[in-house]
């Protein structure tokens, strides 16, 4: 007998919907297990969320499963979904895992009326658990559940963490609607390309104060292991774009060359993406990173302020994270620049060099913002806000989620000696300043677009109105002169360019985005006239055709190509 499982995906709130990697993992262990599973795609469809308990009277299943991280828009849609299920005709028994109810799974089975926790690694959990519900066994034997007995708590010890990654089996794709997943947009990600989520280890060796991932130890898998199935999902699904979500990928100088090794082996036509530590960053390992496909490295800084840093036990200093960033430029990957605010120590003067640094080395590949620190449970600052009477001692998670994390971008707790005003103030004024820089690039490339459009009759232009409506047409563009000095309907558009930031304007990730002219990205201190760069290319072009017709030399066709890739 197997029993029939549904996985209910919720809704992230936006267009992009992104592969469900969790249940990916769980999925493939039912089906070895010879369960059946079902996904409800509210992510997908945007249904009400009481159209969840219509579905399931509708439909019946033995068991309905919800996994969610600690944030206050999931937590909310849990309570939601929660209701639906319990108000459903044909109940299925209810499973809930994932970070979110890790650490206080007490306050979760409370609060959604769920029959069971999974805490921690849900593969060998889930298995333990499915045998439970099918042969109504005690949940005593079963790794890593807590549940309610008379009111009362009940739960079991976590299982070991998996050590060999390689051993479990692949997410089964085919079982998943795979081309629901193409419209997910990362940072250097074409409207053409699939960009897909995948994980190349889980845990992390660092121990930063305001992360709740805090699974001991570092387990990789193999690169072979890896590039076999990145190279199934370019195979079977057209995947081009891997961005790997898992906490650190740059775990070691040694593991990242060999990934990167076997991707240039496979040589397949994929581009990639991960999570980065500036503590393993030279030039060296970066470039070999450039040329093994990776084109955007996320980086957790945090702070530019050493007092700051060593208070959340980053790891970092603020010369190694320059030279970092400095170094990812120069080898042509975009960094990711993430950092936060409130934590123990920072004021005006710290926050003040937060937005200096990204004013000076945001290559436009994200809008950059900086939110407050928010101590979520299972945190070491969690517990140190319970400590210090920022929430509720005797009803932390209660305090947290209720009445407290209402917002990613407003004040959970505040760490700092700012009154809460003045903190804000802070996020306002620098916010205010990061967008206003960014926007400010955008507009200007924006009316250089409008006036190549009208006089040089850009057929390629779709509308303003389209998606996009040119907020990233132009990377460090900045307009010099709009009419022209001699009113001869040049567009003098001045770009400086290195090889990080370098832009290919035909294939911008937007159909409104479209601009006919290509950047230069030979010499990073070499200033260009746009124009004249799109002149010369067409009529390198133009020569081509006639040569072809003409049947010239396949010399002489090569010598044009080249000439037209110099430019």
């Amino acid at each position: 007998m197997s029993l029939k499982v549904l996985f209910a995906v919720y809704d992230n709130g936006s267009y992009d919907n992104t592969f469900p990697m969790g249940f990916g993992a769980i999925g493939a262990i039912l089906k070895r297990d010879g369960h059946e599973f079902t996904l409800w795609n509210q992510d997908v469809h945007h249904w009400p969320d009481d159209y969840l308990r219509t579905y399931l009277d509708k439909n019946k299943f033995d068991v309905v499963v919800i996994s969610l991280i600690a944030g206050y828009y999931q937590y909310q849609k849990m309570k939601n979904l929660s209701k639906a299920i319990n108000n459903s005709k044909n109940r299925p028994y209810y499973i809930m895992g994932g970070y979110g109810p890790t650490p206080e799974p007490e306050f979760f089975l409370k609060k959604s009326g769920c029959d069971v926790v999974c805490m921690g690694e849900g593969e060998v959990t889930i298995s333990k658990l499915m045998d439970a519900i099918e042969n109504k066994k005690s949940l005593k034997n079963v790794p890593g559940v807590a549940w309610l007995e008379d009111g009362k708590l009940k739960q079991t010890p976590r299982s070991s963490l998996i050590q060999n990654l390689d051993s479990l089996p692949l997410p089964p794709y085919e079982l998943f609607p795979m081309n629901y997943y193409r419209m997910w947009r990362m940072a250097k990600v074409k409207s053409t390309d699939f960009c897909f989520p995948m994980m190349s280890a889980r845990g992390c060796s660092f121990k930063c104060t305001f992360c709740y991932r805090m699974d001991s130890g570092y387990r990789m898998r193999s690169p072979e292991h890896l590039l076999d199935e990145v190279e199934m999902l370019y195979k079977d699904y057209g995947i081009t774009n891997i961005s790997f979500q898992d906490d650190l990928l740059m775990s070691s100088v040694f593991h990242t060359e060999e990934v990167c090794r076997e991707f240039l082996k496979r040589d397949l036509p994929i581009k990639w993406q991960c999570n980065g530590r500036l503590n393993y960053c030279s030039e060296e390992l970066l470039q070999l990173m450039k040329d093994a496909g990776c084109n955007f490295i996320n980086y957790g800084i945090e702070s530019m302020d050493q007092k700051v840093l060593n208070n959340m036990k980053k790891g970092l200093r603020p010369e190694m994270i320059i030279r970092g960033i400095e170094d990812t430029l120069k080898v042509g990957i975009s960094p990711g620049l993430n950092f936060i605010f409130g934590n123990v120590g920072d004021n005006e003067t710290t926050m003040k060099s937060t937005v200096d640094f990204l004013l000076k080395y945001d290559d436009f590949a994200q809008k950059r913002t900086i939110r407050p620190v928010t101590p979520y449970p299972g945190s070491p600052l969690y517990y140190y806000a319970i400590d210090m009477g920022l929430l509720d001692k005797d009803n932390p998670a209660e305090d947290f989620y209720e009445n407290k994390h209402l917002n990613s971008d407003l004040i959970c707790c505040n760490f700092t000696e700012l009154s809460d005003e003045e903190y804000y103030e802070c996020l306002r004024s620098a916010n205010s300043t990061l967008m206003k820089n960014y926007y400010d690039k955008q507009k200007s490339s924006t009316l250089a677009q409008i006036d190549y459009l009208y006089k040089e009759k850009d057929v390629t232009f779709r509308g303003f109105r389209h998606h996009g409506g040119g907020e990233n047409i132009i990377k460090k563009a900045k307009v010099v002169s709009i009419n022209g000095s001699k009113g001869d309907g040049k567009i003098a558009v001045e770009q400086k360019y290195d090889s990080a930031n370098a832009v290919n304007w035909e294939n911008t990730s937007s159909d409104g985005e479209r601009f006919s002219q290509q950047s230069n990205i030979e010499d990073g201190k070499k200033t260009l006239n746009s124009y004249e760069i799109y002149l010369k290319r067409k009529t390198i072009r133009a020569a081509a055709k006639k040569a072809a017709k003409s049947k010239v030399t396949n010399l002489n066709k090569k010598k044009l190509e080249k000439e037209l890739l110099t430019i």
